[in-house]
């Protein structure tokens, strides 16, 4: 078993690679295929987002064009409707050595408006992601590997320009993105840190998280909590249900598939529910825009955001 992965990455944001065993998979027909199907539901209610203070971070004029309307901008990690079921998990099906073309392309991952879209992303063993900045601010990554055992490591620090064909004039109201030059970085995972993550040092609620699959057979969960991997040789098999922000992740045990059968494997995610953060509305703010020494002005021209 190798000690790590190269994965080559064109950097930006916060961005969690999760990577798992890894073996050599091979392309075949695949005839007769089965099919999984299933729901992710989360379990107790949805944490409240996590709140970042504008006026304590720079940019916050055109940061802020996403916000609150009170100078606060919501980190949202958990997309669920009124009936729990619970959008955006990565279903990876494990122990898959071959099967259909496993075609998955370099994933791109932009900063816009001082988020990172998507939130959550698939990256393929030994590949890359693209990550560029599309907005008129500078943004810089801190990149680390990480694991609940054997805790955090540095992987990288680099900066990421953007586009000098900016306007750098009322720059909280304009809606124009133009892409900087992108950065791209290879990193080696350690053996037993499973996770990258990669933060923005200038904006903290900048995030992104992705997974590391070594096979075809994945998939996110819809607006209902649904998700459907077809064409799965049959044999036996795990699948694993993997959100950034649910600490214990669900791996269904060993399961069979035949030719032509659908299998049913639902989900229900515990909610992280009185997870501590520091990241909490505070009314009256602790600072305000009076500590910079000069007017600010916060408007969510974008988004206005509500918990």
């Amino acid at each position: 078993m190798k000690k790590g992965r190269v994965v080559g990455i064109v950097v930006i944001g916060f961005l969690w690679v999760t990577s798992f065993t890894a073996f050599a998979y091979e392309v075949v027909d695949v005839t007769g295929g089965a099919t999984i199907i299933g729901t992710v539901t989360l379990k107790g209610v949805p944490p409240s987002p996590k709140a970042y203070n504008l006026v304590t971070f720079p940019d916050p004029e055109y940061c802020g064009r996403i916000s609150d309307g009170q100078g606060w901008r919501l980190l949202k990690d958990f997309v669920v409707n009124d009936r729990s079921q619970l959008q955006g998990v990565v279903m990876v099906v494990e122990g898959v050595s071959s099967g259909k073309p496993f075609s998955l392309s370099i994933p791109k991952v932009e900063a816009r408006d001082c988020q990172f879209l998507p939130f959550m992303t698939v990256v393929r063993d030994e590949h890359g992601i693209e990550v560029v900045n599309m907005d008129p601010v500078m943004h810089d990554i801190q990149a680390y590997e990480t694991s609940l055992s054997q805790g955090t490591r540095v992987l990288f620090n680099s900066p990421l320009p953007f586009n000098p064909r900016h306007q750098r004039e009322n720059i909280h109201a304009t809606h124009e993105h133009l892409p900087g030059q992108s950065l791209v970085h290879q990193f080696q995972l350690s053996k037993g840190r499973k996770t990258f993550v990669m933060q923005c040092g200038f904006h903290a609620y900048m995030e992104s998280w992705a997974i590391a699959v070594d096979n075809p057979y994945f998939t996110f969960t819809n607006k209902m909590g649904e998700y459907v991997i077809s064409s799965l040789p049959p044999g036996s098999y795990r699948i694993r249900a993997w959100h950034p922000s649910v600490k214990h992740e669900q791996v269904q045990a060993l399961f069979t598939v035949e030719s032509n059968q659908t299998v049913r494997k639902d989900f229900a995610l515990e909610s992280p529910v009185g997870r501590w953060t520091a990241h909490t509305i505070q009314t009256p703010p602790r600072f305000t825009a009076a500590a910079l020494g000069h007017p600010v002005l916060i408007e969510p021209l974008v988004e206005h955001q509500r918990p």
